[in-house]
Order: structure tokens, then C-alpha cells, then sequence
């Protein structure tokens, strides 16, 4: 059976490079450089999530919230956990 999974994002357009910003609760912050315009700042995301969890750029897609900051995005390949434990940074020190 194929692994797959939704993950709860909330992402800020038009910041000054893509980065994982952290958890706020189960929903990822995500920071992406592209702007809010003609779904330029969904094909950013979905990449910069692809290319962190060392996916293939269509494994993963936006599910819901298109027009949204709280978004759905669909992740096909991983479970969640999988997904959450390659998008935590390590405890500092290690």
C-alpha cells in the first residue's frame, strides 16, 4: 500500500529565502521567497517541501486552502510521522 499523508500548513509569502519556520501545533509554518500572486507562492511551497523531504517535486500537491495562508497540502511517498521527523530540526547540541 502506498504511503501517504495530509500535512496542515500555514505558509508566509514574499519572505527573504523559503525556510521551515516551525510548528504551531500540527500545522508547519513554512516561509516561502515567492510572492502571493498567480499561485506562485503554492508551486514554491510544494517544491521547497518536496525538495526538504527529498521527495520528487509531484509527490507532493496542494489538497486545499489555495488562496489561503492555512493550507492542506498532500504528501504522497511518507507517512506523517516520517514527514514530521525529516521537518523537526534536532534538539541544539547534537
Amino acid at each position: 500500500m502506498e504511503k501517504s499523508c495530509r500535512l496542515a500548513v500555514k505558509a508566509i509569502p514574499n519572505a527573504p529565502r523559503n525556510a521551515v519556520a516551525g510548528w504551531l501545533g500540527d500545522a508547519l509554518k513554512v516561509k516561502v521567497h515567492a510572492p502571493a500572486l498567480d499561485g506562485r507562492a503554492n508551486d514554491a511551497l510544494c517544491a521547497f517541501l518536496a525538495d526538504t523531504l527529498g521527495l520528487p517535486r509531484r509527490a507532493v500537491t496542494l489538497a486545499h486552502g489555495d488562496k489561503s495562508r492555512q493550507k492542506l497540502v498532500a504528501i504522497a511517498g511518507l507517512t506523517l510521522d516520517e514527514v514530521k521527523s525529516r521537518l523537526t530540526p534536532p534538539p541544539a547540541g547534537l
